[in-house]
């Protein structure tokens, strides 16, 4: 016998006043109502209803037996609630991988705001240029810079990797005022190292720009060769040259005077920033509110 459901039956019986009644609740027939009153009056030996022809009522045992079974099944759906919000509720560890330069500045403080938010959560976090398999590697997401390869991976655009051209005021002050990227010609160029893979290889030797008449291409005097963007940007503050930096990286350094931006009217390239995960994991609480929280906090893109 379901004792749980002879009880809801019992339940029913009482609050409806009736078997008929009870059995339109339950969604089952008089006959059943009445065979599971009876087998919990044969598993407790004792009787739980007086029945006339006209009328029942509880017995006493049947009065306390009765207030019992609704403390029994309030607890067990409390019981039931409590699992379904613990299956519901992110917590774990959730493994990502992400570019250093754009992990260390955009991507580690969402994840501390997440944390605040998800205390039954911890990450590992894992910076590195190397494009990571995700499944042979065992990572959660991986957050990339630029179109992604085909794949049998889910690709969420999240926001454009934008770059700002910079130089400190001791370095501009010593060198004529910049007003268009062909002056860049005279200038000293720190250079970040682009691998003869990247797409973005030609940076070690010229910059490009959109401006108000299109397209232009500088061909740079090189001062410095990097191939940390932190290094180059101490490289530009101490005033070593004009950089090409990561947007993120030198906001603070801008709004706080030590870089000044340069050439406002011309755009640089950016690279779109793609979030990856397994299709298949998606429904994870862990997965899917991390997913769904750095779409909120870095402007997911459509497409």
């Amino acid at each position: 016998m379901n004792v749980f459901q002879a009880m809801t039956t019992f339940i029913a019986v009482v609050e409806t006043g009736s078997m008929t009644s009870a059995a339109e609740r339950c969604g089952i027939s008089p006959t059943m109502v009445g065979n599971y009153v009876r087998l919990l009056e044969e598993r407790l030996g004792t009787s739980l209803l007086r029945r006339t022809t006209r009328r029942q009522s509880l017995t006493a045992f049947g009065a306390v037996y009765f207030a019992k079974c609704q403390k029994i099944l309030s607890m067990l759906d409390e019981t039931e609630r409590m699992a379904e919000a613990a299956q519901s509720l992110p917590s774990g560890t959730l493994r990502i991988t992400a570019p250093v330069t754009y992990g260390t500045q955009s991507i580690t403080p969402c994840i501390a705001d997440y944390l605040n938010e998800h205390p039954s959560v911890d990450i590992d976090l894992v910076l590195t240029e190397r494009s990571v398999d995700l499944t042979h590697e065992k990572f959660d997401i991986a957050i990339r810079l630029g179109v992604p390869e085909p794949s049998s991976l889910i690709c969420r655009r999240l926001s454009n990797y934008t770059m700002t051209l910079c130089a400190s005021p001791a370095y501009l002050s010593r060198r004529e005022e910049l007003l268009t990227p062909q002056q860049l010609a005279t200038h000293d160029a720190l250079a970040f190292s682009y691998t003869p893979a990247s797409p973005w290889h030609w940076a070690r030797r010229e910059w490009h720009f959109e401006g108000p008449q299109g397209h232009v291409s500088v061909e740079m005097h090189r001062k410095g060769l990097f191939n940390n963007t932190q290094a180059m940007r101490r490289a530009a503050l101490s005033g070593m040259g004009i950089a090409m930096l990561p947007s993120d990286l030198v906001r603070e350094d801008i709004r706080d005077g030590k870089l000044q931006a340069l050439l406002a009217d011309y755009t640089l390239p950016s690279r779109p920033i793609y979030l990856l995960y397994h299709k298949e994991r998606y429904t994870a609480p862990t997965l899917r509110s991390f997913i769904q929280f750095m779409i909120q906090k870095l402007g997911g893109i459509q497409g």
